[in-house]
């Protein structure tokens, strides 16, 4: 922005901070403050009072009194105004700003399901909080478009929540999901007063992580997401109350939802409309990774981010995947030496609503795993600010770091690196005597390569256990084959996925009951006779041809119990024309086999003596992903499909396997019973 545009930008917002003073300015033909989001079925509403008083729990409160001020308005640089509640301490004392961009409406305040304190905790510490609606959403004029305006929107609340009497012109964000989104896009138009961030499950890229995963769509997350939440809102703020209505009750059947064909002719976003919701169109037009997505993304622009991030995330969290890329992505290219050090992320055990409070709605095996897997969020959070917005020599920053939970064994861990340092890659190998379809089938995973010897010179061969026999099969057998049916896909159990297991693939589950599908390939270890604790990102090799010109294959890792039970630890997908390039898909020849690298999303876990590891193969994970129909087709624009028969290889040319990030023995250290909270 021009010097002299930054001045006049400057002294309006600083006009409307201060004739905002003592006063309440409700916006014209807005929402009203009390004005609520109709609830979709299953939807816990962003930070509605728990029914039962669990969450936020008392005590904890900071010296400073607290008053707020309702519907704060701040002019954009297009002027727009946006609202925002601000809760002012009561001292005299300059103090900094803690700042929420929210679009999940700004009484909310993400407290609910079991995530944040409330603001009036947070400014009780003496701390000037200030949390807005985004355009176009609840309170705040303008029209909403998921991503485009926040960048901006984002630089000038910035500036005007830094000129607010009463503050120090330090400020500090905070939030989750798309409220972690909005402080990324702020953070790289590089606001002066912006010191740090503290962005919580939410990703690097909008295309790759988060509508997309290697080219096939989130079906599951954005479609719900979509029409439970931002759709329903944006509509509300226009005055269009009888579609958010019927928005409110169509939501019910997502099932059905789920399975209607073209996407771009989705009934429920009125296609013919093009003020409904033009961005679900726009994400199913712009497949691939073109000039749409790159005008939003962040992982292009870590060197205009200057400020520290503590991140927070969750091994079953739909943007695991870029809350890694961006701790990496800012150490190496951050925009100063300040931020390429002191970046840090916390990663639990958690979904993306699903912290481990008590209130939250987690998965139950990760429910089960008690409190040490509760969230320090706010404990960390508040440590952070006091650093970095007040200079507190607390020690909190010891960056980089990364703080990580470590299933299987359930203790919380810390590194100073990611992947960790000392990762050994070990490679096991698909193998199996032609009948790897089904846990029933002759799958096998072990160390030795196609071809290769065993241990003590007998016979190569892999041995597993099918129905309490003992099988052997040569560990040179060509391939596995099996029918990807689009209109029978596999179904999800578990995942990351968005935003609660209640109504979507999201956390730890139970394999064991869809691994007898015929189009599953399954291929076990022998029990461990050693514990293997694998923490790290993990890739795929996968030598594949098939029948149609465009196909997805599918990886998952399973930690398998003694008893049988077989649960998922991550997962991945790719969809085949984009095995060179997101930008460029390109499709694949009948029959031809090729050489696909696979991304599985990290994980740790700690796999125990007597457990096995396992890997399935399939084509389809619905509906966590748009089955692909094997048309070749542009993405979303048909309804029809067609069956594909699979074939994957794993002789001594085409040496199929899974690279596991495998952590030696004791390099991890002793691990903590409790989230680290400094």
């Amino acid at each position: 922005m021009p010097m002299k545009l930054r001045v006049v930008v400057f002294l309006l917002m600083s006009f409307s901070a201060l004739s905002a003073l003592g006063q309440s300015m409700p916006p014209a033909g807005g929402l009203p403050p009390s004005g609520g989001l109709p609830l979709a079925s299953g939807l816990p509403p962003a930070g509605a009072l728990p029914p039962s008083g669990g969450w936020p729990p008392a005590g904890g409160e900071g010296p400073c009194a607290v008053s707020k001020q309702s519907n704060v308005p701040a002019r954009m640089r297009d002027g727009v105004v946006l609202y925002a509640d601000v809760y002012r301490p009561q001292t005299k004392k300059l103090v900094p700003v803690i700042l929420m961009r929210t679009q999940y409406n700004k009484e909310a305040a993400q407290v609910q399901p079991s995530r944040f304190e409330t603001p009036q905790w947070f400014a009780s510490h003496c701390y000037l909080v200030v949390i807005q609606d985004i355009r176009g959403q609840y309170a705040s004029k303008g029209t909403f478009y998921e991503y485009a305006h926040d960048r901006d929107d984002g630089y000038d609340t910035v500036e005007w929540a830094a000129h607010l009497p009463g503050s120090n012109g330090k400020v500090g964000m905070y939030g989750s999901s798309y409220v972690g989104a909005t402080q990324w896009l702020a953070a790289t138009a590089t606001p002066p007063a912006l010191k740090t961030i503290v962005p919580s499950n939410t990703a690097s890229d909008y295309y790759d992580g988060w509508t997309y995963e290697d080219g096939a769509f989130r079906l599951a997350f954005i479609e719900y997401w979509m029409m439970a939440d931002i759709v329903q809102s944006a509509a509300r703020n226009r005055g269009d109350t009888a579609a958010a209505d019927k928005l409110h009750e169509q939501v019910k059947d997502i099932a059905k939802w789920f399975k209607f064909r073209p996407y771009d002719q989705f009934p429920p976003f009125h296609r013919n409309d093009p003020s409904f919701a033009p961005y679900f169109f726009d994400a199913i037009k712009h497949s691939s990774d073109d000039a749409y997505w790159k005008a939003f993304s962040i992982k292009t622009r870590y060197d205009k981010v200057h400020v520290p991030v503590l991140a927070f995330e969750g091994w079953y969290d739909a943007f695991l995947n870029g809350g890694l890329e961006n701790f990496e992505g800012m150490r190496k290219q951050g925009g100063t030496e300040l931020a390429r050090t002191d970046q840090r992320i916390v990663i639990g055990p958690w979904e993306h609503l699903g912290w481990g409070r008590p209130t939250s709605p987690v998965s139950p095996r990760l429910k089960a795993i008690g409190p040490v897997a509760n969230s320090p969020v706010n404990e960390l959070m508040l440590a952070w600010f006091d650093h970095f917005l007040k200079g507190e020599d607390n020690h909190v920053a010891t960056g980089p770091r990364v703080d990580y939970f470590e299933m299987g064994e359930n203790k919380w861990h810390s590194s100073d690196a990611w992947p960790l340092r000392g990762t050994v890659y070990q490679s096991w190998y698909l193998a199996s005597g032609g009948h790897g379809a089904s846990k029933m089938g002759d799958g096998a995973l072990t160390e030795t390569a196609p071809g290769g010897k065993v241990t003590g010179g007998a016979q190569a061969h892999a041995v597993s256990e099918v129905g309490g026999a003992v099988a052997a099969q040569t560990l040179d057998a060509p391939s596995d084959e099996f029918v990807y049916d689009p209109s029978d896909p596999v179904p999800s159990v578990g995942g990351h996925s968005c935003c609660s297991w209640t109504y979507g693939p999201q956390g730890q589950f139970d394999q064991s009951a869809i691994e007898q599908r015929s189009d599953i390939l399954v291929y076990s270890s022998q029990p461990l006779k050693q514990p293997l604790e694998v923490t790290g990102p993990v890739t795929m090799t996968l030598y594949a041809k098939s029948t149609a010109t465009d196909t997805d294959f599918t990886v998952k890792l399973v930690d398998v119990y003694p008893d049988g039970t077989a649960v998922n630890l991550n997962d991945g997908i790719l969809d085949v024309r984009f095995r060179d390039s997101l930008s460029s898909p390109t499709p694949i020849e009948l029959g031809k086999v090729y050489k696909y690298t696979i991304h599985v999303w990290p994980t740790s876990n700690l796999f125990q003596v007597g457990h096995r590891i396992r890997v399935e193969i399939s084509s389809s994970d619905f509906p966590q992903f748009a089955p692909n129909p094997n048309t070749g087709e542009p993405f979303g624009v048909s309804a029809k499909w067609q069956k594909a028969t699979q074939t994957i290889l794993h002789d001594r040319e085409h040496p199929s396997a899974i690279l596991l990030p495998v952590i030696p023995a004791g390099a991890s250290g002793a691990g903590a019973d409790k989230a680290p909270q400094l």
